[in-house]
Order: structure tokens, then C-alpha cells, then sequence
């Protein structure tokens, strides 16, 4: 399988480093899943209200969108109590989820100080600092038993 399909790959440590594209579909999916079923109550709500400009699954759709992306044109808006909730629910929403699809494209494209990066490299140098160091106590041993044998001759 091409590399680059791959959801994710397990480096030398056993730890699963996930393909960003793939969480960025998955979360892009999952944010516009949410809206589209959230716009069924949202429109069913408004629709009756009295001085609701959301007059159709469309203009719920178009509301809890730009609420999600913290734009909010304020083109539509909820007047209801049960709309509000559901528009301050889908802003909450969207603030975590754009935010990190945000952080996936800086991390990708900008992102020069990856941590996890210098944690395996730093783990794998005190894995062979500490293999070293075993066999220079080995070495240690052998010496301090040919002094004791020379000593004691």
C-alpha cells in the first residue's frame, strides 16, 4: 500500500503518528455532520418564532456554519432560547474543531519545533547512551577482576 494512504504509521517506539491530511478530512467531516444535523432543530425552533429571519434548513445551515467558523456575518440569527443554545453549542463546537484544523496546517507547513520529534530522538540517544554505558561497565568488571588477579598474585 502507497505510503502516503496510510492512516497512520508506527515509528520505532511503538507510537502512532497519524497522516494530517486524514485528520483534517475526518474532522472537516465530523464539524459538517454536526451542523447539518444540528440545522433540523435550529430550523425547527425559528421557524415559528415571531422576528425570525431563519426561514429555512438552508438559512440554519448558513447560521450555525458562520458560527462555527466564528465569522458570523449576523445576516441570520436566532431570537429563540433553544436556537440560541444551539448556536452558542455549534460555536463552541467549531471554535475546538476549527482551531484544530488550524493547528494541523501550521503544523504541517510551519511546523518546525515538533516536540514528538525531539522526544523519539532524544529517546533513542538515551537508549544507545545507556547500551553504551552497559558495556562499559562490562569492560569495568573485566579490568577490576585482571587488577584483583594481578594484585593478589
Amino acid at each position: 500500500m502507497n505510503k502516503s494512504l496510510k492512516a497512520y504509521s508506527i515509528d520505532e517506539f511503538g507510537v502512532k503518528n497519524y497522516n494530517s491530511f486524514y485528520l483534517l478530512l475526518i474532522t472537516i467531516i465530523v464539524l459538517y455532520a454536526v451542523i447539518a444535523l444540528l440545522s433540523f432543530p435550529l430550523f425547527h425552533f425559528e421557524m415559528t418564532a415571531e422576528h425570525s429571519n431563519i426561514k429555512s434548513y438552508r438559512d440554519a445551515f448558513w447560521t450555525l456554519q458562520m458560527s462555527a467558523s466564528t465569522i458570523g456575518f449576523g445576516d441570520f440569527y436566532p431570537v429563540t432560547a433553544q436556537g440560541r443554545i444551539i448556536v452558542a453549542a455549534m460555536f463552541y463546537i467549531g471554535v475546538g474543531m476549527v482551531g484544530f484544523v488550524g493547528a494541523q496546517f501550521v503544523d504541517k507547513f510551519v511546523g518546525f519545533s515538533d516536540t514528538n520529534v525531539k522526544n523519539r530522538e532524544l529517546r533513542k540517544q538515551n537508549k544507545e547512551l545507556l547500551e553504551h554505558n552497559k558495556q562499559l561497565e562490562k569492560k569495568i568488571d573485566l579490568l577490576v577482576e585482571k587488577v584483583e588477579k594481578f594484585i593478589n598474585k
